[in-house]
């Protein structure tokens, strides 16, 4: 049941449990209960590693602790079964509590109120805590403490959002016409077109929700709170107005509550406030006006993370009230911004179904007025409005971004939905949340400053000047690592494979790390050095310092604290291997000193230590000490942060820093990013944010860098002023302060493994690793896939116009025509969409990530695009048209022409593939474009079909058409070669010296996106 693992050292153990494996709740269990006996020091158990670690009394063996262990694991297990036998009863009365309509929780500034007060108010009692029964009455009143879920995505809304444009609409009355006029066939081939690009649009967009959602994270089920004078355990959702929360280190915060005892209690608030570091907690009371989140430091709140220390609290907001129920309702205000790619491709789809429906309209007119008859116009007219719209170009637009989804995948880039990879190509500015995105959120030693030389920490490596320092060669830096190892209160052991496992506070691991990778043998050292005494800071007192006792019966005194405070307290300094007379004149340049460092945004921390022959009392030992230097901490810059900022700004991508922290330590992580790409750096306070019209805002948005001290309600108003500003926003974020941009921006980043739930819910990518450079892959395969689409959609309207031109021109001169309903819809599906796609697969150009963004205003199909269109289709039309005039001449009006014109038409628009690869390169350029294998393979598929259905019997009678001799198909050849020839040959003419009639100017471009 318990295996001992590592009992070398005494009095510390490692057992295995394997109970323990995954269960979180046992877990919990196994640390409460075990901390209440008395031979155990310390207890942490791991349900990953299915192992446990305690430390004890010296005296005790191992397998007394282990002894101890499975009594408690007994117990749990009866407990279980326990549980077990009588959940059926338990869920059915917890399901008669249920609140139709929860009371609105007064809201108050709880913070500005002395601690007896809030109690009295709230009718409770710090020793008692609530009753039961005033506890099922606050439950039945305001309901459970829980937050609203942030809906997914269903599969029926999904398969929804597949139908809803004008396009597939215009096509599906279509079908409905062309079944009421008995063409079934017509209408089953329409409607497969519809349902192809539903179908790749759903199967792309539920696999990318499904794996966000695995990625969801449980919160705790459980908290520890005082009910009728009792500590007892009860589940989170029951929490309510009232009670007395427990908070101890590694628990999270079950609802937003006031302090009334707090005993060096540290609270990560991270994930609410953007803070990076832990805060400080008082009971006190506060004195002011509008106090920011992050400086409520005798608050507790809902979801974030107890650090370190001990502490009571009363819960005066559960659910929806706390501060994060408030974030979540700002979640549900934003509202989410359609992509540019979106607009443009809609409403070109919405105009080309209002330009069909007056064409349609025209030759019906014409042909009722020439005498054909009114169903035989119809099936033409529907015939048309096919032709006008073309099935392709959802079909290519929703391919072409799933396979952007796929690329993106192979990268671990999780994207919701297909529109975010284009989006991700047309961003203009994005804005970064500091903490936990580009930085580490985790503490670092960065900097060391002895009495003789300035260290840079980085990658394990102390570095001065362009000397690489060896600690075991300095003296004085090997006494300062000893010395942050000793006066350290982290618990460290090692695993069987060497590696070290670090239990503590964030400032005091990374002290321990800073000395792990200066090779000192952690275990040893403290082994060496055994602790005798520890005096923790206080309210008054910024520094900490242990005793030890050393080989030769002296004991060695350690301390670590402020440095203004710590060099106080010493008299002495080693330099140069000496110990010297510290002056005030030494003392005013480590004043100095420390000035600097944290005028860099570090934390920083003043060393000493002495030796002392008698044993110390009344804290006698803290005199009299020897200065050993400076440590200076931060939290690091995620690794390629910096060059990822180089990159978006040569990609014209401005960059835009968000954070929690104060000025001065936002200032020194921009500084270091080159956020302000060599300019001055601008920064904007919250203060100052709060004093801004929505106007001015908008008009400051895109002059500032970063953005500091900011709440979760800033956040949304920065990125909607950007957006009023006419830009393009992304937002990256991990935190749940971050989940009201990143919806309401037009792209959301979240980190996977690091981020919260929330965040993860509302983003549209997730960077599943958390590596935030994948994120510069997303904007170069956004922009690729926007020009690729951009030459689809060139070579489906060319394609389609041609097929109107033809068909219109043959109606108003009356020679017949020259296509059926069913050659059109073959036209579409074998000219349009496997050919359209091999465009969209076309190679990323070179200077891709050189050139600035697109305008998100500039229409898909600008006017000079426009005119080309028009030339290319002309092109097309004449030269079918002159050979369904040779067939007429040759064959009258019978199914041998159709057949003539069918062909003549389906080839040129085949080989018109080649023209839109490149808007200036052509088949006569000495610079060959890239091969392009896909462009290659749907070509010779497409011409391949073309030939089985003139060669296979079904498919002939099908299309209505007939065989071809030589003369004929020479005449087909001749007739899809030419326009071929003349659009490569005019590539380089401008459109309006080109011998066709002139086109109605409108400014810069035709509004056609």
């Amino acid at each position: 049941m318990i295996q001992a693992i590592h009992t070398k050292v005494k009095g510390r153990a490692r057992y295995k449990v394997k109970e323990l494996h995954h269960s979180a709740d046992l877990k919990n269990y196994l640390e409460r209960s075990l901390e209440i006996y008395p031979e155990i020091n310390y207890v942490s158990a791991n349900p990953l590693t299915s192992k446990i670690l305690v430390y004890f009394p010296q005296e005790k063996s191992y397998q007394d602790i282990a002894g101890i262990i499975e009594k408690v694991l007994l117990t749990y297990k009866k407990k279980s079964k326990l549980i077990s036998a009588h959940k059926s009863k338990k869920q059915f009365k917890t399901n008669k509590i249920t609140v139709n309509h929860p009371q609105q929780q007064q809201g108050e500034d709880w913070y500005l109120l002395p601690g007896d007060k809030v109690i009295h108010k709230l009718n409770t009692s710090e020793n008692l805590g609530l009753s039961s029964e005033s506890a099922r009455a606050n439950l039945q009143k305001y309901g459970a403490n829980v937050l609203s879920h942030i809906e997914k995505r269903s599969d029926l809304s999904i398969i929804i959002e597949q139908f809803k444009s004008l396009p597939v609409a215009l096509l599906g009355v279509a079908a409905g016409v062309s079944i009421f006029t008995g063409g079934v066939i017509d209408a089953a081939v329409i409607l497969g077109v519809v349902i192809l690009n539903a179908a790749i649009g759903y199967t792309t967009e539920s696999q990318s929700e499904k794996i966000i959602h695995s990625l969801k994270n449980r919160e705790p089920a459980s908290t520890w709170v005082i009910r009728d004078s009792n500590l007892q355990e009860i589940p989170t959702e029951n929490v309510v107005l009232g009670d007395i929360l427990a908070l101890k280190p590694g628990s999270y915060v079950a609802a937003d509550a006031r302090l009334i005892a707090a005993e060096n209690l540290s609270i990560d608030e991270s994930a609410l406030t953007g803070e990076s570091l832990p805060v400080i907690k008082t009971d006190d009371l506060l004195i002011g006006e509008d106090i920011p989140l992050g400086d409520r430091v005798n608050m507790a709140y809902k979801g974030t993370f107890v650090t370190g220390g001990q502490g009571l609290a009363v819960v005066v907001a559960t659910g929806k009230s706390t501060e994060m129920g408030h974030i979540q309702q700002l979640v549900g205000e934003a509202t989410a911004m359609e992509t540019p790619l979106a607009k443009q491709l809609d409403q070109v789809g919405s105009q080309l179904v209002l330009v069909s429906m007056g064409i349609c309209g025209l030759v019906f007119g014409l042909g009722v007025w020439r005498g054909y008859g009114l169903v035989q116009m119809l099936k033409s007219s529907i015939s048309l409005a096919v032709a006008a719209v073309p099935e392709g170009l959802p079909t290519v637009a929703t391919t072409t971004l799933a396979l952007g989804i796929r690329d993106m995948r192979r990268n671990r880039v999780l994207v919701r939905s297909l529109s975010a990879v284009e989006a991700l190509g047309s961003v203009q500015t994005i804005c970064m949340d500091k903490t936990g995105t580009l930085t580490e959120n985790k503490m670092s030693v960065v900097e060391i400053q002895t009495n003789t030389h300035n260290i840079k920490v980085a990658d394990g490596e102390f570095i001065t000047g362009e000397k690489t320092i060896n600690p075991y060669h300095n003296d004085e830096l090997l006494k300062l690592i000893h010395v942050s190892v000793i006066c350290n209160e982290s618990q460290v052991s090692r695993e069987g494979n060497g590696k070290y496992e670090v239990i503590g506070s964030a400032t005091e691991n990374a002290l321990i790390y800073m000395a792990i990778s200066s090779g000192v043998d952690i275990i040893d050292l403290r082994q060496k050095y055994p602790l005798v005494q520890t005096n923790l800071r206080s309210e008054n007192r910024n520094l900490m310092s242990t005793i030890h006792e050393t080989h030769d019966g002296q004991k060695l005194v350690a301390m670590k604290g402020s440095p203004s405070e710590v060099v106080e307290l010493c008299q002495t300094w080693v330099k140069n291997g000496e110990i010297v007379e510290l002056t005030l004149a030494d003392k005013r340049a480590i004043a100095i000193e420390n000035d600097r460092m944290a005028g860099k945004a570090l934390r920083v921390l003043g060393l000493a230590y002495n030796q002392i022959n008698e044993s110390p009392s009344n804290n006698n030992h803290e005199t009299d000490l020897i200065w050993l230097g400076l440590v200076g901490m931060a939290d690091p810059i995620r690794k390629g942060a910096k060059e990822l900022i180089r990159d978006f700004h040569q990609a014209g991508i401005a960059t835009v820093m968000i954070t929690g922290d104060q000025s001065p330590t936002a200032y020194a992580i921009a500084k270091e990013l080159e956020l302000s790409q060599e300019q001055q750096l601008e920064i904007l306070d919250s203060s100052n944010i709060n004093n801004l019209t929505p106007e001015a805002l908008t008009a400051l948005s895109d002059k500032v860098d970063v953005f500091a001290r900011i709440s979760p309600s800033n956040k949304l108003q920065i990125v909607q002023a950007l957006q009023a500003a006419g830009k393009v926003v992304a937002m990256t974020g991990d935190g749940i302060n971050d989940a009201p941009a990143l919806k309401a921006a037009q792209v959301g980043v979240a980190m996977g493994k690091g981020g919260t739930d929330v965040a993860r819910e509302v983003a549209d990518i997730v960077l599943e690793d958390d590596r935030l450079e994948t994120m510069i892959v997303a904007v170069s395969r956004g922009r690729t896939i926007y020009n690729n689409i951009r030459k689809s959609v060139h070579f489906l309207l060319a394609t389609n116009l041609s097929e109107i031109m033809v068909m219109t021109a043959a109606t108003a001169a009356g020679i017949g025509e020259p296509l059926n309903a069913i050659q059109l819809l073959w036209l579409n599906l074998v000219t349009d969409i496997f050919p359209g796609l091999s465009l969209a697969m076309e190679a990323p150009e070179p200077d891709v990530l050189s050139q600035p963004p697109r305008n998100p205003n500039e229409p898909i199909i600008k006017k000079s695009d426009f005119g080309r269109i028009v030339f290319e289709s002309a092109g097309l039309s004449i030269s079918t048209l002159v050979a369904y005039a040779y067939a007429i001449r040759r064959y009258g009006f019978s199914p041998q022409a159709s057949t003539v014109a069918f062909f003549t038409l389906t080839s040129a628009q085949l080989l018109h593939t080649f023209s839109c690869r490149s808007e200036h390169h052509s088949l006569f350029s000495k610079e060959k474009l890239p091969r392009n294998g896909y462009l290659n393979a749907a070509l010779i598929g497409s011409f391949t079909i073309q030939i089985l259905a003139i060669a296979l019997p079904p498919l002939r009678n099908l299309l209505k058409i007939t065989p071809i001799n030589f003369v004929d198909t020479a005449v087909i050849i001749g007739s899809a070669l030419w326009p071929l020839l003349l659009n490569e040959s005019t590539k380089n003419i401008q459109p309006q010296n080109l011998s066709l009639p002139s086109l109605p100017s409108n400014n810069n471009a035709i509004q056609l996106s």
